[in-house]
This record gives structure tokens, sequence and C-alpha cells, in this order.
């Protein structure tokens, strides 16, 4: 059983790609470096029915996102992710993803990169495909 890579976030970026069925979500994570993962619509639209919305209006973004460049979404390396398990903790969420061709990722995202996920996924909602509905 391969073990989970573990990554606290500080921040996030998110494109869409031009079908409308993935998103590469770029990861910028403390103490080490950005890793990427695709993840399909439905995990997609699955956070999106989970994911809380921010309740607190003091929420400070979180500092500013990764760049995703063209290199980002032509790298062969990239993971797809097929699941994701999430967990509420104080004041945190963890989402571990099962990725096709590397070990499981867990990110640990505070409240402020949660409701930017959020967001950022709302926003990209209009554009995705939701093949399994």
């Amino acid at each position: 059983m391969k073990s989970a890579v573990i990554r606290q976030v500080k921040s996030m970026a998110m494109s869409c790609d031009r079908v409308g069925n993935l998103l590469l979500v770029k990861f910028s994570a403390q103490g080490a470096g950005d890793v990427c993962v695709f993840l399909p619509a439905s995990i997609v639209f699955w956070l999106l029915q989970h994911l809380p919305a921010n309740q607190d209006p003091n929420l400070q973004p979180p500092p500013a996102p990764p760049q995703i460049t063209q290199l980002d979404w032509d790298n062969p390396h990239v993971p797809h992710a097929f699941t994701v398990n999430c967990k509420v903790l104080p004041g945190k969420i963890s989402m571990t993803f099962n990725l096709d061709r590397k070990p499981d990722l867990t990110v640990v995202l505070d409240r402020s990169n949660v409701e930017m996920m959020r967001q950022v996924m709302h926003a990209y909602s209009q554009e995705l495909i939701d093949l399994d509905a």
C-alpha cells in the first residue's frame, strides 16, 4: 500500500481545461515545492456540495497563488485524482486524493484556502461538464 504524501497548503491556483471536464489544481505547500493534480468534474461537483461556506466576515485571504502555466498542463507526470476523502479538523480540512500514478496526496487546507477553493470551483462550475450526472 502506498503511503500518503502530506502537504500543508499555503495557497493554490486552479485552471479549467478547454473541454470542461478537468480542473488543474496547483497547491503551493509550506516547506515543500508546488504540486499539481488534475481533478475530474465529478470530484469538483462533489466538493461543491460538501465544502462549507465561510461564515466569518473577517476571514483573511490566503497568500498569492502560484502561477499555472502551459508547462503544468503539458507535464505528463501530473497525476489524475480518482477519489477524494475529506476530514474536518478544528479550523482546517484535510483532503486525501487517491491518484492514478503517485502515492496518495493529502493536503491540509486552512479556512481561507477552503473558502478560496469553494469560490473558484463555483466560478468554474459553469464551464465544467459533470459526466457522472
